[in-house]
C-alpha cells in the first residue's frame, strides 16, 4: 500500500461523510448523487484492493448518515437496507442468474417491479388501525421520529383500513414507504417562493426531505408532500401474506396510496428485460422524479432463502439509468486543432462510466473557461454529459488536491505546426491562422466523412488523419480519388480487402447524397444541415448559390446578415471554387433534386427487429430508420418476442440468443430485399 492511497483514503472518508451530512441531515446538498456515488465507489475500490485503510467511520461501513440530534431515536423492527445496482442487460441477468443458483433447480421466478421513487424513505408504524409513530430511514437500523410532521400529509391514512368493509386492521402493521415532492407541486411551490422573496430549493426530493425534517410541524403541513407505499416491513394479527404482489395489493385495500399504474408483475424474464431497457425512455414524463427501478423477487419464502450479502439482499435489485454526472481524474490537458484553426482544450481523463458509456475525454471549451474554473492537471474533477451527448468537465473538487496540481495555459505556437497562435480582440477563441496545419485538414475530412455530412460508413477520424499524413488527401476532394489507389490501401497495416472495398462502396454510395448534404460538410461557418436546408430551398443550386450576392442570401427567410455575408464570401474564393469543380466532376449532387424520394413501404409493419454488430455500409443508425420508415420496430435485447436480427460483423451475445432462441437472423443484403432495395 503506498502513502498516496492512504492520504487518497483519507481524503475521500473525510469528504464523502461532509457531503453525507450536507444530504442527509442538512438536506442541503452540494453535489450530484451522480458525484457522490463516483467518489463513494472509488474509496469502495480502494477498500478492496487495501483492506487495511478501512476505518470505523468510513462512509461503505454504513447505508446512510447518522440521525439528527433535533429528533428522538427510533429503532426499527427490520433493517432498512439500500440496495445493489445495475445499468445493462446483461447486468441484470447477471444478478438473476446468481439468484437462481442458489434456489433449487427447476424453480421458476416471478418479479415484481416498481418505480425507484426519489423521496425520503419514511417508515409507518401502525397498532389496531391506528398511526402512532413515523420514522426517518436513518442509518437503516436507527432512524429519526417524525410522527407529528408526517401526520400533515394528506394520502398517509391515520387510520386504517379507510374503508371499514375491508374488515379489522392487523395488530400491528409496519410499512415502508417514500414521502416525495411531485414535478408540477414543486414548480409552483418554486414559483411561489420566487414571488415571496424566499429560498430557491435543489429539486423536488431535497424540499420534502427539508420539510419533513424540520423542526416545526407547522413548516411540512405548508409543503405540498405525498406519500407511496410499497413494503410491508412486519405484521401481526394480519393476514399471511406469501408476496411482494399480494403485499401491494393488501395495502391498496387498507387505503395506503401505491403506485399502481407503474407497478408490474411479471412472469417471462425475457418480458422483463424488455421491460427494463425501454422504461427509461418514458420516465422523464412521470408526474414525480424517478431514477430507475426496483426489481424484486416475488416470493417471500424465495427472498428468505436468497438472503442478504453485506447491506443488500441478493432478492432485489435497482435498475439504474445512465447517470449524468460522474468524478474522475484529470490526467493531462491538450490542445486539438479545429477545422477553422481553432484551438480548444481538451481533458484527458482517467477513463469513467458516465451517461451509459466510458468516458476518457471531454472539452473544456477554451482558455478562459479553465481560468475561471482554476482546473488543473492532476485534479479530481466532476464530468456531466452536455445534453447527454459531449462530456464536459464542470469543476475541480478543491478539497481533494495534493499540491501536486499544475496550473495550464494555452501554448503560444499550434501543438502540430507550430505557427504562432493568436487570440483577436473581443474573441473567446484562440487561433492557428496556418491554412496549410495539417490538423486542419484532417478536422475538415473528419467533418465532411462524417454522418451528419456525407455520412461515409468505415470513414471516421482515424482514417482521416492516416490518409492525409500518407499524402493521399490534401484537399477533401481527394476523398473522390481514393478508388484509384486501392493498391495502396490494401498495403496499410490493418487495410485487408474486405475493409478496404467497403470503405471505397461507401464512398462511391455518397455520391449520391443529396445537395443539401454536401452543403452542409463543406463546413462554411454558420451553414448547418438547418441552413443548408433553407439556402438549397431557395436556390436549388450550387450554382445558383455561387452567383447569388450576400444581399440577395439574406432575403432568404431564417438567413441573416452574418450567415449570407459568410456564405457568399466562401463561394467567392477561387480555391474553394476548384474544390466545386472537382467535387462536381466525381460526380456529386450538386443540385436539390426536383422529384423527392417515395416514402418507405409497410412491407415490415409489425415485426420487431434489434441489430447487432457492424453492417457493411449501413450505420446502426440508418438501418433503425429504414426499419421504421417500412413500419418496423427496433428494440435493444433480443428475446422470445423479436422476429428477427439484423446481424453484422462481430455480433456478439445477441447472436448466440437468437440461434438459441430460434429467431431468424439477416443480412444487410436480405434486408435490402425485404423492402424492395435490391
Amino acid at each position: 500500500m503506498s502513502v498516496e492511497s492512504a492520504e487518497r483514503a483519507t481524503r475521500l472518508r473525510q469528504l464523502l461523510n461532509y457531503h453525507a451530512h450536507r444530504y442527509y441531515v442538512l438536506d442541503a446538498p452540494e453535489v450530484s448523487d451522480e458525484a457522490y456515488d463516483s467518489l463513494f465507489r472509488e474509496l469502495q475500490q480502494l477498500e478492496e484492493q487495501h483492506p487495511e485503510l478501512i476505518t470505523a467511520d468510513s462512509p461503505t461501513r454504513r447505508t446512510g448518515a447518522a440521525p439528527s440530534e433535533g429528533f428522538v431515536k427510533v429503532e426499527h423492527p427490520a433493517p432498512m437496507l439500500s440496495l445493489n445496482n445495475v445499468t445493462s442487460a446483461e447486468e441484470l441477468e447477471a444478478w438473476r442468474e446468481r439468484a437462481l443458483r442458489l434456489l433449487p433447480a427447476g424453480v421458476g421466478l416471478e418479479y415484481v417491479v416498481e418505480p425507484k421513487i426519489d423521496g425520503l424513505t419514511v417508515v409507518l408504524h401502525y397498532v389496531d388501525g391506528l398511526f402512532t409513530l413515523g420514522a426517518t430511514r436513518g442509518d437503516g437500523l436507527i432512524g429519526e421520529d417524525i410522527t407529528a410532521n408526517l401526520r400533515t400529509l394528506r394520502s398517509l391514512p391515520l387510520r386504517i383500513p379507510v374503508d371499514p368493509a375491508v374488515g379489522p386492521p392487523p395488530k400491528r402493521l409496519v410499512v415502508r414507504g417514500e414521502a416525495y415532492m411531485s414535478k408540477a407541486e414543486f414548480a409552483r411551490f418554486q414559483a411561489e417562493q420566487e414571488s415571496a422573496g424566499g429560498k430557491r430549493y435543489v429539486n423536488p426530493r431535497n424540499t420534502a426531505a427539508g420539510a419533513l425534517r424540520n423542526l416545526d410541524p407547522g413548516v411540512t403541513a405548508s409543503r405540498p408532500l405525498d406519500l407511496w407505499a410499497y413494503q410491508v416491513v412486519a405484521i401481526e394479527g394480519g393476514p399471511v401474506l406469501a408476496t411482494q404482489w399480494e403485499a401491494l395489493n393488501y395495502l391498496i385495500r387498507l387505503g395506503f396510496p401505491v403506485e399502481r399504474s407503474q407497478n408490474r408483475l411479471f412472469t417471462d424474464y425475457d418480458e422483463l428485460e424488455q421491460y427494463c431497457l425501454h422504461w427509461g425512455e418514458g420516465r422523464d414524463k412521470l408526474s414525480y422524479e424517478a431514477d430507475g427501478l426496483v426489481i424484486k423477487v416475488n416470493d417471500f419464502a424465495l427472498q428468505e432463502r436468497l438472503g442478504y450479502v453485506g447491506k443488500d439482499p441478493r432478492w432485489a435489485v435497482a435498475y439504474k439509468y445512465p447517470s449524468t454526472e460522474a468524478v474522475t481524474r484529470l490526467l493531462d490537458i491538450v490542445v486539438e486543432v479545429g477545422r477553422t484553426g481553432v484551438l480548444t482544450p481538451r481533458a484527458v481523463l482517467e477513463p469513467v462510466y458516465l451517461g451509459g458509456v466510458t468516458v476518457s475525454s471531454a472539452t473544456l471549451h477554451n482558455a478562459d473557461y479553465v481560468a475561471e474554473r482554476d482546473i488543473r492537471i492532476g485534479d479530481t474533477v466532476v464530468l456531466k454529459r452536455a445534453g447527454e451527448v459531449i462530456p464536459q468537465v464542470l469543476r475541480a473538487l478543491t478539497e481533494l488536491r495534493t499540491g501536486q496540481e499544475q496550473v495550464w495555459q494555452m501554448p503560444e505556437r499550434c501543438p502540430v505546426c507550430q505557427a504562432p497562435v493568436v487570440r483577436y480582440p473581443g474573441e473567446v477563441a484562440y487561433y492557428c491562422e496556418n491554412p496549410a496545419c495539417p490538423a486542419q485538414l484532417v478536422r475538415r475530412v473528419e467533418f465532411f466523412v462524417s454522418r451528419g455530412a456525407m455520412d461515409i460508413a468505415g470513414f471516421g477520424a482515424r482514417q482521416a488523419e492516416l490518409f492525409v499524413k500518407e499524402g493521399l488527401i490534401r484537399e477533401v476532394a481527394d476523398i473522390y480519388d481514393l478508388p484509384s489507389h486501392r493498391q495502396r490501401l490494401l498495403d496499410m497495416e490493418g487495410f485487408g480487402e474486405k475493409k478496404v472495398d467497403n470503405l471505397l462502396e461507401a464512398i462511391a454510395a455518397s455520391r449520391q447524397q443529396p445537395a443539401t448534404r454536401l452543403l452542409t460538410a463543406l463546413g462554411i461557418h454558420y451553414v448547418g444541415s438547418t441552413v443548408a436546408e433553407l439556402l438549397l430551398g431557395r436556390f436549388r443550386s450550387f450554382a445558383a448559390l455561387a452567383a447569388a450576392t450576400a444581399e440577395e442570401l439574406s432575403q432568404v427567410e431564417g438567413i441573416g446578415p452574418r450567415i449570407a455575408g459568410s456564405v457568399a464570401e466562401w463561394f467567392r474564393q477561387p480555391a474553394n471554387q476548384i474544390l466545386l469543380s472537382r467535387l462536381e466532376a466525381a460526380g456529386l449532387q450538386m443540385a436539390l433534386a426536383e422529384d423527392r424520394p417515395a416514402a418507405g413501404t409497410r412491407s415490415l409493419a409489425g415485426k420487431t427487429f434489434v441489430i447487432t454488430g457492424t453492417l457493411p455500409t449501413w450505420s446502426r443508425e440508418q438501418a433503425t430508420d429504414l426499419i421504421e420508415e417500412n413500419g418496423g420496430h427496433v428494440t435493444g435485447a433480443v428475446s422470445a418476442k423479436t422476429d428477427y436480427l439484423l446481424a453484422g460483423e462481430k455480433a456478439g451475445s445477441k447472436l448466440d440468443k437468437a440461434r438459441k432462441l430460434g429467431v431468424p437472423i439477416l443480412s444487410e443484403e436480405e434486408l435490402r430485399r425485404m423492402v424492395g432495395l435490391a
